[in-house]
């Protein structure tokens, strides 16, 4: 279990991120169209997953944005913005901020918030997915976790897209 904190509140996760070197669990998300996203559909490319609580939140809006400008330049790597949002919502703010690099998915119907340590156990928010990144290469293994101590502060993007280097 790791603690956060939201407005310097902590609040309790149901456990640890993946860590550098681990193997990343595998997950199923679903897409703005319904349709599965699973690891196993990435195989082969990088991935940057950026979650978050939800799509409705200006923090959580301004990292759709930022992995989204920064994801048009990274080769075979894939963004996937996830959180607990439903695709509908998720494909909703994508289409109107035009918002085409990243991959929106959503974990309501999955395990992925507890599988990856990220799901918030208590608090308001209690339910929700964390803020955290985890940067996986091409095999499968973390190359980069980092679960964000504030919920209202952005994740360190520089370090997370240095660790594909």
């Amino acid at each position: 279990m790791a603690e956060i904190t939201l407005r310097g509140n902590p609040i309790q996760t149901n456990g640890e991120l993946p860590t550098a070197g681990s193997k990343a669990p595998d997950f199923t998300l679903l897409k703005t169209d319904l349709s599965e996203l699973s690891s196993g559909d990435l195989k082969g490319q990088r991935v940057i997953l950026n979650i978050f609580p939800s799509i409705d939140t200006p923090v959580c809006q301004t990292s759709t944005r930022e992995f989204n400008a920064k994801a048009s330049g990274l080769d075979n790597t894939t963004v996937v913005c996830a959180s607990m949002d439903l695709p509908f919502a998720m494909g909703r703010f994508c289409g109107a901020e035009g918002i085409e690099d990243v991959v929106p998915a959503s974990a309501f119907r999955s395990d992925f918030a507890a599988d990856y340590g990220v799901k918030q156990t208590d608090g308001p928010l209690q339910g929700l997915t964390a803020r955290a990144v985890v940067v996986i290469d091409e095999e499968g293994t973390v190359l980069y976790s980092q679960l964000v101590g504030e919920i209202a502060d952005e994740p360190d993007y520089d370090a997370a897209i240095a660790s594909l280097s």
